[in-house]
């Protein structure tokens, strides 16, 4: 199995088998607390330099700052109340509240991409002059707050979605001081003001693109989807290629988080000892172990279904 073996149980026909990898430790501390806290710093330092530099620009980048930090501390919650321990009214435990996080954390990033396409357009429209070197200084500090909060989150937004979507909050902001700070010096040097909504509309399309993809993977989990790229035909194939297995039936395959994914089953086999199960069971365990599947129940059965659909019930 994926991960590592934490048990394995066998009563009357049903066998449940558990591992679980998912490990956040690394960033339930000190490192997201100090991501929000410059979050919050640069959000101030841009809104004071925004009014002083009569910057709309720097004011709607201190505007997706303030989102950020916002949505890092949703993440860090999130992240404090999925691992929470199971109970008795929450049973596969609170693992889906960095998912719910992550579907609000997105959805954030796609508002604010329309409001930078507004923006963007009406600079477009009418471009006003700002004091560049302003612009410039302040943007210098967000661009290396930005870079910093990017390279403590990096490692982490591999394996999680919800830290993923802080990371790539992170991530546009990062690109959007390298803008405000490009737009400054042309606009410092040269007055050319054209080129800060252009800068913007291709980092809006950014995390637009970003974002978009991590809705669709929030919601597919919360919809109870199979994992990307799983074949659930092609698997139940394999398993039914299991010796003493006749069918399997009934189905259900669907990811309880990022890093949790969930199969169940009623498997039809030949006339056998519930003892014999085990080795059914434990052949079963390593084909879906491939699949990154960890978390497995099954109901064996000899006849105890007639005309069952792979996926779903007859009505």
């Amino acid at each position: 199995m994926a991960g590592e073996r934490n048990g394995h149980k066998e009563h009357k026909g049903h066998t449940h088998d558990h591992s679980h990898s998912h490990d956040i430790s690394g960033i339930r501390g000190p490192r997201l607390l100090f991501v929000i806290l410059l979050n919050f710093v640069i959000t101030a330092a841009e809104v004071v330099g925004g009014i002083v530099a009569g910057s709309l620009s720097l004011i709607s980048d201190a505007l997706h700052n303030l989102s950020d930090g916002l949505a890092t501390v949703i993440s860090y919650f999130a992240i404090k109340i999925s691992v929470r321990p199971n109970d008795v009214k929450r049973t596969f435990g609170y693992r889906r509240a960095s998912i719910m996080a992550a579907l609000l954390n997105a959805s954030v990033l796609i508002g604010i991409s329309a409001f930078l396409f507004k923006e963007a357009y009406d600079k477009f429209v009418d471009p006003q002059p700002v004091k560049g070197g302003i612009v410039i200084w302040v943007a210098l500090v967000g661009l290396v707050a930005d870079g910093l909060s990017v390279l403590l989150l990096h490692k982490h937004s591999r394996s999680n979605i919800n830290i993923k979507a802080a990371y790539l909050h992170l991530m546009a902001d990062t690109f959007s001081s390298v803008a405000v700070i490009v737009g400054g010096v042309l606009m410092y040097y040269l007055e050319i003001y054209w080129v800060d909504p252009l800068l913007t509309v291709l980092i809006s399309i950014y995390i637009l693109k970003e974002s978009v993809g991590i809705l669709r993977e929030a919601v597919n989990i919360l919809m109870q989807g199979a994992p990307k790229g799983l074949d659930v035909m092609d698997l139940v194939e394999k398993l039914k290629g299991v010796e003493g297995v006749m069918d399997i039936h009934h189905v259900h395959v669907w990811s309880l988080d990022e890093n949790n994914v969930n199969f169940e089953a009623h498997v039809n086999v030949t006339d056998m000892p519930v003892s014999d199960t085990r080795e059914v069971s434990e052949a079963f365990g390593g084909i879906l172990g491939e699949h990154g599947i960890n978390h497995v129940t099954l109901q064996f059965e000899c006849d105890g279904c007639h005309e069952a659909d792979v996926i779903g019930h007859k009505q």
